[in-house]
């Protein structure tokens, strides 16, 4: 089984070199994969490095 990589804020705004305060507003808009556990967001890395592929195809 392999194990899936869950992200917080903090990782992906280091991961997409932005601030946090983007990665939460990406999130609460439903702009970039996300899910809300209790007052905490987390990421799917394998989702967020689709989003990216996919977001640089179309730019």
């Amino acid at each position: 089984m392999s194990q899936t990589e869950i992200l917080t804020v903090p990782e992906v705004a280091h991961l997409l070199r932005v601030p946090k305060s983007t990665v939460y507003k990406l999130a609460r808009l439903g702009q970039i994969p996300a899910s809300k556990i209790g007052k905490h967001w987390r990421f799917v890395r394998r989702d967020l490095d689709e989003w990216v592929h996919r977001a640089a195809r179309t730019a």
